[in-house]
């Protein structure tokens, strides 16, 4: 066995991260939703009650 084999090395956590197009799909969508989810619930806080 030599130590030349690619399977046995180790692969890094961001190339995996960055290789994974689905998850990065996901990700692209689910930050700015969550982003403008939250802004749009602070200036709702935000607006003065009516009297």
């Amino acid at each position: 066995m030599s130590n030349n084999d690619p399977n046995n090395d180790d692969i890094p956590f961001m190339q995996k991260l960055l290789d994974n197009h689905f998850l990065l799909l996901f990700i692209g969508i689910l930050v700015p939703t969550v982003t403008y989810l939250i802004w749009g619930i602070m200036e709702l806080i935000s607006i003065p009650i009516a009297q």
